[in-house]
């Protein structure tokens, strides 16, 4: 079937296409009631069906000849440590932990909080979780107490599982002591805290509430799957970087296995038994979707690894683990290509590897800037697909379908909405624009399954800030418009459209001008205020490692760039040249807090910062 003829299908009739996309998971109780609506007005996928997610993922493989097909590859290089899981392995150590959380008292419907670096047991617990009909709600490993304390307080888990330390490159962050920190400042008191000691420090244990993991797993019974409804939640992910009350992204078991599944051959074109690798953390919706769930739904390969794409050893890291374990496909964010063609333009890095089994490079996470993609597309000489989605989704709203009729490629453009997405270009009035206009991203409801149904425990806030604005529709929060081809082009966050002299113009489409120089890295193009316009374009650009010519020439250059390609209308005049830039821990550029910080806005700087010297430099830089 060709990509439009799917497509059409799944906006004719949902529910018939979405029930033929069930079938391919293995329920208790396949589902009758396909799609409903609930006592709040909001679309539910699958009500009556019965499952258990981890029963799909492990169990189902075992049970249907897979059990000694490898399910995890662990690859640490900051630990110098790899390690491998069968599907049987995997499901035994899962059934365990599963065991171990039960006799902790944790049950259907429960909350456990997972604070964990990228280790196999963050894998095997959220899959625990899920075994149990538990309900995860995975925390960035890292981050800082009162945000862990504010996701205790709004989750209320009875369990924390936590260790005694990450490791960022060579640096050793020591969680223990942040957890302890959270629990004195939260108000809800998990009962019981679950510590994995590392080799690399020793957490002090708390008596009557701290257990080690290891005594703990060895008198622990295996646990058997519970099975849930397809509604059912199977976990909370608060989207990162948010002050005050976090907001909590819920997950439906249902509509997230049947969505995953169908995305790994519809979207990435993966086979069982085949390698997929998602370069992300687990901490994030891409390491939930798609190190833990999507592939062994689906019979794939997982690959996790805790170590970055430079510095660990060098920007040759994704390309020796791509060559070792055979990965067909790589699903990173673009941030992370751009680091290694910082440090390695030419890509003699790479050379050293045979990538003959690599056959995709997929980006997402946010923009993939024609600059990077073009220098991807020349190195490595493979597909290279750009697509777009959002925590609140858990899949992808627009992409090339790759498994279904792959599409010219366009630079700059996630290609074409998946199918169930259904989206619309809107004005500010919720009137559908011309194409190639921009406007406000949307998505007509039903919204496709995975998508989510609720804020945890505040569906007031759910429709306040995703539906009410266009009733209707769902609102994204980005920008962007579709050209004549219905190519979908997304121009940023909806904050980034800046207001020159009442000219809206895009921060990304400057960004995309400043990224072709030849001496440009990355950079981030901000609206900060002015008197006389009401806003003024400011770049911030981190220059290659090559780069020979003065900052001087350089902003020259680059103003005059943007003056060529967009106008004098743009008033780009003003560009500064700066070491490092101010990144979360995902990659994503911290736009609006720098916006802040020159505006003279009051500012918090996010827990999620990667390098908080960063934000000081750049301040101490300007004079601020």
């Amino acid at each position: 079937m060709s990509y439009q003829q799917e497509y059409q299908a799944s906006i004719d009739d949902p529910e018939s296409f979405w029930a033929e996309k069930a079938k391919l998971l293995s329920w208790y109780k396949e589902p009758e009631n396909v799609l409903s609506v609930d006592e709040n007005g909001i679309h539910r996928w699958f009500a009556d069906g019965e499952m258990n997610t981890c029963y799909m993922a492990l169990d189902y493989h075992v049970e249907n000849g897979r059990g000694d097909q490898l399910a995890l590859i662990y690859d640490s290089p900051v630990t110098d440590q790899k390690k491998s899981f069968t599907y049987s392995e995997l499901r035994d150590e899962v059934a365990l932990c599963a065991g171990m959380l039960k006799h902790q008292g944790v049950g259907k419907g429960d909350r456990v909080v997972i604070y964990l670096p990228m280790v196999p047991e963050a894998l095997i617990s959220m899959l625990a979780c899920a075994r149990l009909g538990a309900i995860h709600s995975v925390v960035f490993g890292g981050f800082a107490p009162p945000e862990l304390a504010v996701r205790l307080d709004d989750a209320e888990p009875k369990a924390v599982l936590t260790a005694s330390c990450g490791i960022e490159i060579n640096r050793i962050i020591e969680y223990k002591p942040m957890v302890d920190e959270a629990f004195r400042i939260a108000n809800h008191k998990p009962e019981v805290c679950i510590v994995l000691q590392r080799p690399q420090a020793s957490a002090a244990m708390q008596a009557g509430r701290d257990i080690d993991w290891h005594e703990a797993l060895a008198s622990a019974e295996p646990a058997d799957c519970v099975p849930v409804k397809g509604t059912d939640l199977l976990y909370i992910l608060y989207t990162s970087g948010t002050t005050g009350k976090p907001k909590g992204v819920v997950r439906e078991n249902g509509g997230h296995a049947v969505a995953l599944k169908y995305s790994m051959t519809a979207i990435y074109d993966m086979q069982p038994g085949e390698v997929f690798w998602a370069a992300s953390d687990v901490g994030w919706i891409v390491g939930h979707s798609y190190i833990v769930y999507a592939p062994l739904l689906h019979g794939c390969t997982t690959v996790l690894y805790e170590g970055k794409p430079v510095m660990t050893p060098d920007a040759g890291a994704f390309w020796r683990v791509i060559s070792e374990y055979g990965v067909k496909a790589i699903f990173t964010a673009p941030t992370a290509f751009r680091a290694i063609k910082k440090e390695d333009s030419e890509g003699k890095l790479a050379a050293q590897y045979d990538l003959s089994c690599l056959q995709t490079i997929f980006a997402a996470g946010e923009r993939l800037d024609p600059p990077t993609y073009d220098w991807l597309c020349e190195t490595y000489k493979v597909p290279v697909l750009d697509h777009w989605w959002q925590t609140e989704t858990g899949w992808a709203i627009a992409a090339n379908m790759h498994g279904l009729e792959p599409m010219p490629v366009k630079s700059g453009s996630s290609t074409m909405p998946v199918p169930g997405f259904k989206v619309k270009i809107l004005d500010e009035q919720g009137k559908q624009v011309a194409a190639n206009k921009q406007g406000f991203i949307t998505i007509k409801l039903p919204l496709p399954p995975s998508c989510l149904t609720t804020i945890w425990g505040d569906v007031d806030r759910f429709k306040s800030s995703y539906l009410e604005t266009y009733p209707g529709y769902f609102n994204t929060g980005d920008g962007g418009y579709m050209d004549d081809d219905g190519y979908l082009f997304i121009m940023g966050r909806v904050d980034d459209v800046i207001n020159v002299a009442g000219h809206r113009l895009s921060t990304g489409e400057m960004e995309e001008i400043i990224a072709k120089h030849p001496m440009v890295a990355e950079c981030a193009v901000i609206g900060r205020h002015d008197d006389l316009k009401g806003q003024l374009p400011m770049g911030f650009v981190l220059l290659k490692d090559s780069a020979q010519a003065s900052n001087e020439q350089i902003v020259e250059e680059l103003i005059a760039m943007v003056r060529q390609e967009i106008g004098a209308v743009a008033a780009f005049k003003e560009a500064h040249i700066v070491s490092r830039l101010p990144k979360t821990r995902s990659g994503k550029i911290l736009r609006k807090t720098l916006r802040c910080m020159v505006d003279g806005e009051p500012y918090t700087v996010p827990s999620t910062i990667d390098d908080p010297a960063s934000l000081d430099e750049i301040k101490a830089q300007l004079g601020l």
